[in-house]
């Protein structure tokens, strides 16, 4: 789930219905380690808080800072707000976490305005449903349920799995980045299989289930404690636990038919505005968004990981072509799907395997790193763990 926040951007002259703005910067987050910080809710925790009744009807149990008459547990005592449970405000004002009653799984809940967002939940439900949901080209973020706000016929509520950032732990080897890779090329061609173009593929939006790498998970503010803040969240390696990436954040993306096999968009800028069709100081023209998905999943690997690490350089050229000043020289999603099964079919298994060093290592780190990574391969490879990961 994407708790990105950002502004839409349109063309000059056009009027504030086009305005993308729900996600617009979250506020700042309280620094709840002053004294007296954190002792009241903000606007946006009312919102939930007001809810908390209803959606306990509905199965799905807030903190216990949003119920009803919670005062904090902290006062009077020693310990400081970052210290509790209940001390700990939302990192987004249209997110928040849950517990699901029936099986205590955390989820996450997002409100979306219909006025804003009229196709968000359209999409996220058109991917969750059959046949589209089992495909395993699938990496749309599931929608469990969608619930209409009891106060605000404006506003309905998505649940969506508990999900995390894709680059959280830190990726540990090529093999293990480039199965990152397959499932957000096939996410995306998946989706515009189906004439969706997600018109905001970043960072922010390509997440992954944490189940797999997170068997008692964590807490879903403090990712890196446990959920009861007493020790630091415990995780496995994505080659010992593979795990599925998914596109999340449908508040920008469209949906055409199959008769506009070209349609024409003006831009809605989302979290990257390097797009070149963005760029110039006249007028922005109408431009198709499919090549523009192209450039962000192009874009998103090369600033977050080509420009990171090494002994990724045979993703260059697929980088390249995909991140084209002109979009008509981008090739579509078909060709990057074929183009990237091509390149990892020529890697070797011993590149597959090496550790992802970072460009700012020395050499004498890089050295030391490699031969501690070379003694868990070892274990790898005697129990036959296959150096991509596959879920």
């Amino acid at each position: 789930m994407s708790t990105n926040g950002h502004e839409g951007t349109v063309r000059p002259g056009t009027t504030n219905e086009n305005f993308d703005t729900a996600n617009a910067p979250a506020e700042p987050v309280q620094d709840t380690a002053t004294p007296g910080r954190g002792e009241t809710l903000t606007e946006a925790e009312v919102w939930w808080r007001d809810r908390q009744v209803w959606l306990a009807e509905r199965g799905y149990m807030l903190r216990p800072r949003y119920r009803p008459g919670w005062k904090p547990s902290w006062k009077g005592t020693t310990k400081r707000s970052w210290q509790v449970e209940d001390g700990i405000p939302p990192k987004s004002p249209y997110v928040l976490d849950a517990t699901r009653t029936s099986d205590q799984k955390l989820v996450m809940l997002k409100q979306i305005s219909k006025e804003l967002h009229p196709f968000e939940v359209e999409i996220g439900q058109f991917f969750s449903t059959e046949p589209r949901s089992s495909d395993s080209r699938n990496h749309c973020v599931p929608i469990l349920e969608v619930l209409q706000d009891p106060i605000d016929e404006d506003y309905q509520i998505i649940v969506m799995p508990l999900l995390r950032l894709q680059n959280s732990p830190p990726f540990e080897t090529v093999g293990e980045i480039l199965e990152l890779f397959k499932q957000m090329f096939e996410g995306l061609h998946f989706m515009h299989e189906h004439r969706v173009a997600h018109r905001d593929v970043m960072i922010l939006n390509v997440m992954m289930d944490p189940e797999p790498l997170f068997p008692d998970m964590y807490h879903p503010i403090k990712y890196n404690r446990t959920r009861d803040l007493r020790g630091k969240a415990k995780h496995r390696s994505r080659t010992e636990r593979p795990t599925r990436y998914y596109l999340t954040d449908f508040g920008l993306s469209r949906k055409y038919t199959a008769e506009d096999p070209s349609p024409r968009e003006y831009p809605i800028i989302g979290g990257d505005p390097t797009v070149p069709e963005f760029q110039g100081d006249k007028e922005l023209e109408p431009s198709n968004p499919f090549p523009t998905d192209v450039y962000y999943a192009g874009n998103l690997i090369r600033e977050e990981y080509l420009n990171l690490y090494l002994r990724l350089e045979f993703m260059n050229n697929l980088v390249e072509d995909m991140t084209q000043v002109d979009p008509t020289r981008r090739p579509a999603m078909t060709d990057v799907v074929s183009r990237f099964q091509e390149i990892i079919s020529g890697l070797s298994p011993m590149l597959l395997r090496s550790r992802l060093p970072s460009r700012e290592e020395n050499m004498v780190t890089r050295l030391l790193y490699d031969v501690k990574h070379a003694i868990f391969t070892a274990g790898y490879i005697l129990r036959r763990v296959p150096a991509v990961p596959r879920p």
